[in-house]
């Protein structure tokens, strides 16, 4: 059972050490998201948060530090950013592409190191940016040249700590820091929900939460079951001779994931839907065209059906483009080869880079319909139900990062029992 594995966890001195060491960097990470920062009000933040979508994905990711202005305000954002960036521009520039995908571990700590050196700039931009618009906004005042300065490197010193501690919790081995962090900073945002719901409960909306925790429990249970989910290929090894000894000859598979770019696709249809009406916010009132044609944008973006049809296409888009980024038949197909590897049935070369991409569009179909449905379930959900505090739990980025961070933390975890070569197993 589960329970015994937590207490094998506990018995065990060095994973007991381990698990107390991220709690108390989760307990620190907890406390910079509540320390503000110095000589700015924040008495008017969460009330722009309610009203602007956008800063409320960005909110969720810093773990609630932004609607608090604290000094970790932007989370892991600006390091997720340079991943991506990054990850991106291995497309365009071969020698980043090899660095990345051939060079091994050795390549691997180069390209993460430039992550770490691009998540500077991008933090003072993403910091001077918020600030400004804040400004501009209304939203704080009195901010003086000399605090924007102070500002923004508190802000940078802030990202920079957080992805320090993300290394740390990685280091102990038990699962991926700056995943961790996330799933933290979404997690603790629960006992304010369970607070919420409390004080505004009334008996009448007993049969509304009835519905609303067994549709929950229905899709988190289909969350684990695609984000689970396989497509095995079978391969075989040909028999190669050197020397007295016999290599190969053995068959294996070729798993492709039915979600291969997890939330990715979620964040990039979210930020680029909700910007034009970010924008077109932002210029409602000014005078001439430009004002009318803001206040239709702004109208049309607003509608409940249009906004969630162009999500739901919009996450099944850029589905496909982050995996053809990430995944690429043609170099699957060159290592199998160089391995000695081949699928049954399927010639080298051209053809089986044409059957791992017919395989991979197919499974990547079901995929993708089932990250535009999770994509647009809280508003359905909640819109059915009338509950709004316990969004997480019925879809949406919060629910996938949940789910997988915990599936991989779990595998993590028993793969440190099973190294400690436990009896049970």
């Amino acid at each position: 059972m589960w329970y015994d594995k937590i207490t094998l966890l506990f018995k065990n001195k060095e994973l007991r050490n381990k698990f107390l060491i991220i709690i108390g960097l989760f307990i620190v990470f907890r406390i910079a998201a509540n320390v503000p920062i110095p000589g700015i009000g924040a008495e008017n933040l969460r009330r722009f948060f309610d009203q602007n979508q956008v800063f409320g994905l960005l909110n969720i990711f810093s773990g609630g530090a932004l609607s608090n202005f604290s000094i970790v305000l932007l989370g892991l954002g600006p390091y997720i950013t340079a991943t991506i960036i990054l990850q991106l521009l291995t497309m365009i520039f071969p020698a980043l592409e090899r660095l990345y995908k051939e060079e091994g571990e050795t390549g691997r700590q180069k390209f993460n190191q430039y992550g770490r050196l691009l998540t500077i700039p991008l933090a003072a931009f993403e910091g001077y940016g918020l600030l400004t618009l804040f400004q501009r906004q209304g939203v704080i005042t009195g901010l003086t040249l000399p605090l924007m300065a102070a500002s923004i490197i508190t802000i940078i010193a802030g990202s920079m700590f957080l992805m320090w501690l993300g290394e740390i919790i990685t280091e102990q081995g038990m699962g991926n820091g700056i995943s961790l962090l996330i799933f933290a900073g979404i997690v603790a945002r629960l006992p304010l929900n369970i607070f919420q719901s409390f004080a505004t409960y009334s008996t009448s909306q007993i049969p509304a939460y009835i519905a609303f925790f067994a549709a929950s429990i229905v899709i988190i249970a289909g969350v684990v079951l695609i984000t689970e989910a396989r497509r095995n290929i079978p391969v075989s090894y040909a028999k190669r001779v050197r020397g007295s000894k016999v290599y190969g000859g053995q068959s294996t598979y070729l798993p492709l994931s039915v979600n291969p770019a997890g939330v990715i696709p979620i964040i990039f249809a979210l930020s680029i839907l909700l910007f034009p009406g970010m924008i077109a916010g932002f210029l409602v009132g000014v005078h001439g065209f430009v004002g009318v044609w803001a206040t239709n944008v702004n109208t049309f973006f607003n509608d409940q059906w249009v906004h969630g049809i162009l999500y739901f296409i919009l996450v099944i888009v850029f589905t496909y483009f982050y995996t053809a980024v990430t995944f690429d038949p043609k170099q699957i197909a060159e290592n199998l080869q160089k391995m000695g590897g081949f699928i049954p049935g399927v010639r080298p070369g051209e053809s089986t880079i044409k059957y791992l991409a017919h395989i991979l569009n197919r499974v990547l179909f079901t995929g993708a319909i089932f990250l535009g449905l999770i994509a647009v379930l809280p508003n359905i959900i909640a819109g059915a139900t009338g509950i709004t505090g316990f969004t997480f739990l019925i879809g949406g980025t919060s629910l996938l990062i949940i789910v997988s961070v915990t599936l991989e933390t779990m595998r993590t975890i028993n793969a440190q029992l099973q190294m400690r070569e436990y009896d049970t197993f």
